[in-house]
């Protein structure tokens, strides 16, 4: 492709709404322009990455007997209806004015609709269907490129299976698969047990790279490997040490103290001594949880505790809940459910607030004084705590999230009733794994690990062309024509080459275009070496020079790309 014919607006400054490496990168390469927040066109460059991504993935999908599809972005509402999940997308979906019709975020009910009407017997088991396909996602913050944004490309795999045996075996053939994607597309990940929020189901795992751009945050021990998400990360912490004798209780004036800090401060206390009370809404009933000083509610661990969608409750219902506002809430005298985090199990001698304003008690005995409290695991992990596997400390880090991997159960088929004859004619509903690979983070994640200050460095794999063939003083015959010969024999081998062929572009602009854009390899075609018969070829990725006889060029350029 010649340079001078293409369209690759590239930009020397980094743009305003650019902050993360691969949004900026994307940018100044040409690869992607906005439309809108979160909504971006691939142009031709970024489009042949995209492509290269896509087709790994579709060998891979191929290879575990996927079968692809191509299901309608546009979908009837009511279909959603049936597994409920128009509800717990919320706002994050879009919804076409007349109501009738969504725009989808995946693509796990339109699957079962088809299994539920084809699918009737065991004989017609395991299936595993995909396809490559956009989705919508009303997201509220857009925001680091094409990493978070409201219309975006996924691989999404469904299997379908007899028997949890069966799904077992699936799920395997995919975790297998995203390993060979991510290897193959050269991306450094880490695999953690995850929660499938909406998506439902028994287990889930999310393949993923560290970065600062991430927004999913991690805990991860470097001795044994062990991994997760901070929604269901564990760690190794004593429980608040248990005084031998508990004091009376005791109500304390606390004028304008609303904060586990400022609590310390006025009654000279240490933060292990603090009960912190949050109330939240579950089944518009009041839920009281305890937290040792300022840890801080997992709110994911929560939901799953109680089973179902829960919200801090209004400030404005707080006072009629516990007859205090936030900062003077406390479990003594609280009408509802009490539960605490493990960390509080039978402490006694804390504080906490009176539920009344501007009081607080001391001297409170949870075994005493607040009988039927109930203990689970609802901090959020934080790092330097010891690893729940080894005494290694955890390291609590930023990530971005690749692919996602769910063993969905019978959530969707009974739902939507998809049932299958078992050998005994017996109906039973399909047993479903659900897997997805964001096709455009793929391409983020990349830039995100092989970059520097210059630009991009792409691998041979993912390059949208191998080689930079970059002519020097084009108004120079003997340039031309020599460039043209070595552009014509690179295409004539079937490599792909993009040919800096502009006339009036300077050799400096030239170079740092070329370092921007980060092919593989760099040809640079110079008046000064023409007289000596000779070329120079550039290693982007470590910027190695090399001179090369031009009748040798081609077999050294086929000896570096292998």
């Amino acid at each position: 492709m010649k340079l001078s014919k293409s369209f690759v607006p590239t930009l020397k400054e980094v743009p305003n709404d650019a902050v993360v490496a691969s949004h900026v990168y994307m940018l100044r390469s040409g690869m992607i322009r906005m439309l809108s927040a979160g909504i971006y066109s691939f142009l031709p460059l970024g489009y042949k990455v995209i492509k290269k991504i896509s087709q790994i993935i579709r060998e891979e999908m191929d290879f575990i007997g996927g079968q692809e599809f191509h299901l309608p972005g546009l979908n009837p509402r009511e279909i959603w209806e049936e597994s409920n999940r128009v509800e717990a997308f919320g706002e994050t979906m879009f919804h076409i004015k007349n109501r009738d019709y969504i725009l989808a975020p995946t693509h796990e009910e339109i699957m079962t609709f088809h299994a539920r009407n084809v699918v009737k017997s065991y004989k017609e088991l395991p299936q595993i269907w995909y396809q490559i396909q956009t989705k919508f996602r009303n997201e509220a913050r857009p925001r680091s490129g094409v990493i978070r944004g409201r219309q975006f490309l996924m691989k999404d795999s469904y299997s379908f299976d007899a028997t949890w045996e069966g799904l077992d075996k699936s799920y395997e053939l995919h975790d297998k698969a995203y390993r060979r994607i991510f290897d193959r597309c050269d991306l450094k990940y880490f695999i953690v047990g995850a929660s499938s929020g909406a998506m439902g189901g028994t287990g889930s795992e999310e393949f993923m790279v560290q970065s600062d751009a991430g927004e999913d945050t991690v805990a991860y021990c470097k001795s044994c490997g062990y991994a997760a998400n901070v929604e269901v990360a564990k760690s190794r912490i004593n429980s608040i040490k248990y005084d031998e004798k508990s004091s009376e209780l005791k109500e304390i004036y606390t004028p304008n103290v609303k904060s586990i800090d400022e609590l310390c401060e006025y009654l000279k206390i240490n933060e292990s001594q603090c009960a912190k009370s949050r109330v939240y809404i579950h089944n518009e009933k009041p839920i009281l949880v305890l937290m040792s000083g300022n840890d801080e509610v997992n709110e994911v661990k929560l939901e799953k505790i109680l089973g179902g969608a829960v919200r801090p409750a209004h400030t404005e219902e707080l006072k009629e809940i516990t007859g205090a506002d936030a900062g003077s809430i406390g479990p003594i005298g609280f009408k509802g459910r009490i539960i605490s985090d493990n960390q509080l199990i039978n402490a006694n001698n804390m504080y906490s607030g009176a539920n009344k304003n501007d009081f607080h008690i001391g001297g409170i005995d949870f075994k005493r004084d607040v009988i039927e409290i109930e203990y689970f695991d609802l901090r959020v992990v934080k790092s330097g705590e010891e690893c729940p596997n080894c005494s290694c400390k955890l390291e609590v880090f930023s990530a971005i999230e690749l692919g996602h991997i769910f063993k969905l159960g019978t959530k969707y088929s009974n739902s939507m009733g998809a049932n299958f004859l078992d050998e005994s004619g017996k109906e039973n509903p399909l047993i479903m794994g659900s897997y997805g690979i964001g096709v455009e983070r793929v391409m983020a994640c990349f830039i995100e690990q092989h970059h520097d200050e210059n630009g991009i460095i792409w691998d041979k794999t993912l390059a949208p062309f191998q080689i930079h063939l970059i002519g020097l003083n084009m108004k120079k015959q003997e340039v031309v024509d020599a460039t043209e010969k070595i552009y014509s024999d690179f295409k004539t081998n079937g490599i792909d080459v993009l040919f800096d062929d502009r006339v009036d572009a300077q050799a400096g602009f030239k170079f740092k275009d070329a370092d921007l854009l980060g092919m593989p390899i760099q040809i640079i075609v110079g008046d000064k070496k023409l007289k000596e018969n000779k070329v120079e070829i550039k290693i982007r990725k470590t910027n190695e020079r090399i001179e090369v006889i031009i009748d040798e060029l081609q077999s050294k350029v086929k000896d570096l790309i292998s």
